[in-house]
């Protein structure tokens, strides 16, 4: 049973805890179509029950236009602040010993901290700082999904392939109160936040994601994921702040590809991911406000096994990020002739902590380990 316990710790480092969303005003809400976890279904057998806790949490400063940061945005003190935390409550059930169901309650506490929206940055505004927040319940998750083969036999290689939809449920029209507003800058005026700290996008969305793993000896293996959100509605009919513009419900991706090292109760992972927004939607308009644009990270992370229960900690870094152009700075610079590529905060890292409890529906979960030899 131990070996079990450390092949289903080795996975669930590398594909615990959603694929985290974007580090900052790329607005990604939450990954995972069918949980918490991509993969969560490894080694729950029929009547199986996994209970997860995810904590996340990022602050975004450093601005980029495409890939060029502007720095001078820190150095002048204009940056804007996104500092966000995000609390996932999910239940993993195992149908049968391939097939499980899932779903997740996702929490979010946003705070955002700039200038330019209250006044202005100088030399041309007022330059003074100021915050607005959000927080609440974001967009649910509920999805099923399938091993393709059974994980319980001796396979040195398997995958699965997990189906949802993301319910509208978190608000998208959340608003606080911004100062130094009117011709004057005299009035105080509540309006909707940034759609960076919106709650959620407005939009019924659904899902797909794949899970797989491939064991390369007793103690190492590899696994990859992939993720998409289809979001099909254009806008939700919110405008955004200056009343141009409705804020868009984008699609979002994420891959991830990681090796992993076990032994006993302990793992450690280390892999490479991307994710982001796209600026033009696989179906339906991409019309719309929205920030697309993409970072990839370097994630290490370590696990510890206690009993049934399991804490793993990751932390992607950024490497690369990416502020491409959207849907509108393409339109206007078909209008215009110039070029036009709006910009976008993000964050160094990532905090990403996850708890997880098994309950085991019986003695047969004690089988052993897949042949790995």
């Amino acid at each position: 049973m131990k070996y079990v316990t450390a092949l289903f710790l080795c996975l669930f480092t590398a594909i615990s805890s959603d694929l985290i969303q974007a580090q900052g005003c790329v607005a990604i809400r939450g990954f995972s179509s069918c949980s918490g976890t991509m993969g969560s279904g490894f080694a729950l057998m029929q009547g199986d029950v996994l209970l997860g806790g995810n904590f996340r949490h990022f602050k975004s400063f450093r601005h980029f236009r495409g890939d060029h940061e502007e720095t001078h945005r820190v150095e002048e003190g204009t940056e804007v602040i996104n500092k966000s935390s995000f609390l996932d409550l999910s239940v993993n059930y195992g149908i049968s010993d391939r097939f499980y169901a899932n779903a997740t309650l996702p929490f979010v506490f946003h705070d955002r901290s700039s200038m330019y929206e209250h006044g202005g940055n100088p030399p041309n505004g007022l330059g003074e700082r100021h915050t607005t927040r959000s927080s609440g319940l974001s967009d649910i998750r509920l999805g099923v999904g399938y091993w393709l083969t059974d994980p319980m036999k001796h396979s040195k290689a398997n995958y699965s392939v997990g189906l949802g939809i993301k319910l509208p449920t978190g608000k998208y029209d959340y608003t606080d109160v911004f100062y130094n507003q009117g011709d004057e800058r005299n009035e105080d005026v509540e309006r909707v936040v940034d759609q960076s700290i919106q709650p959620g996008d407005g939009g019924m969305g659904f899902t797909i994601d794949i899970a797989g793993y491939h064991t390369l000896s007793e103690h190492l293996m590899l696994t990859n994921n992939f993720y998409y959100l289809f979001n099909p509605q254009e806008t939700n009919g919110v405008l955004t702040r200056n009343g141009r513009d409705e804020f868009s419900c984008p699609d979002q991706f994420a891959a991830r590809l990681g090796l992993n090292y076990f032994n006993k109760q302990f793992a450690a992972y280390f892999g490479g991911r991307v994710e982001g927004v796209p600026s033009s939607d696989l179906i339906g308009s991409s019309a719309g406000y929205r920030r697309p644009g993409y970072v990839i990270s370097a994630e290490p992370g370590v696990s510890y096994s206690l009993g049934n229960m399991i804490l793993s900690l990751n932390v992607p870094v950024a490497l690369y990020r990416n502020r491409i152009q959207s849907y509108s700075d393409k339109e206007r610079t078909a209008e215009t002739g110039q070029y036009r590529n709006g910009d976008a905060a993000f964050a160094n890292y990532l905090l990403n902590f996850n708890v997880s409890y098994r309950i085991s529906s019986g003695p047969k979960a004690a089988i052993t380990m897949p042949d790995v030899h």
